[in-house]
């Protein structure tokens, strides 16, 4: 949704998509406010995973509705792990557009949706060195100089955006673009000085995986169904 919101483009017939959950980015002192704020919502809380996961992590379901919420404190943590802490607050509704294409750009095993959602994001806003109105490919530059990890799923997701930006329905100047953009964001990443934590890490290369793959998402049922 945070993308519809920073992006016309998203509600263009061929880079539309379904809302099936949302998402949504907190505090960890907020934690205690924000479970009240949920439940007095209707929504019923995941008990079992809130308890193990309540510091960086909460699920609520609505049942009527069928719908699902995640809330990441602080942290962001699925394919690669992402401190949000000090960003959360940049942006008055949404997190800063940089950190909502890293949300994207950091799964491995890509979807087409994450694929519209890039390319809306990259043809609403150009890529600069600043947040704002830009995406910030600076600070995108610095998350990958400083994890090898990060910077093998980014540039293996700005390759393929490459390849399938033209099945989407844009005009060739809109693909073009596109592809121009996340071009530029590519070579900030590359031009970017490395640490010395990734230099060791890139010797070891792919012979040991650079990514967790999160647990598929559970149905949005009652703990209480669930379990009988």
């Amino acid at each position: 949704m945070a993308v519809s919101f920073r992006c016309p483009s998203a509600a263009k017939e061929g880079l539309k998509r379904k809302y099936l959950d949302l998402d949504f980015i907190g505090h960890e002192k907020q934690s205690h406010g924000i479970k009240k704020v949920f439940v007095g919502l209707g929504y019923e809380p995941r008990e079992r995973f809130n308890a193990m996961n309540g510091r960086k992590r909460l699920i609520f379901n609505d049942l009527a509705n069928f719908r699902r919420v995640d809330i990441f404190l602080d942290v962001f943590e699925m394919c690669h792990k992402f401190d949000f802490s000090k960003r959360a607050d940049l942006e008055p509704h949404t997190l800063p557009l940089a950190d909502l294409l890293a949300t994207k750009l950091q799964i491995v095993q890509v979807n087409e949706k994450d694929f519209r959602d890039m390319t809306s994001l990259f043809l609403d806003h150009e890529v600069d060195a600043s947040d704002g109105e830009t995406i910030n490919g600076a600070y995108l530059a610095a998350l990958c100089a400083d994890d090898w990890g990060v910077y093998k799923t980014f540039r293996n997701n700005l390759a393929k955006i490459q390849e399938v930006v033209g099945q989407f329905g844009l005009e060739p100047a809109q693909a073009t673009v596109v592809r121009e953009r996340a071009g530029t964001l590519a070579m900030m990443i590359e031009e970017k000085p490395k640490s010395m934590r990734w230099k060791m890490r890139a010797r070891v290369g792919e012979k040991v995986p650079w990514y967790d793959l999160p647990e598929a998402d559970k149905p949005v049922v009652s703990e209480k169904d669930a379990s009988a």
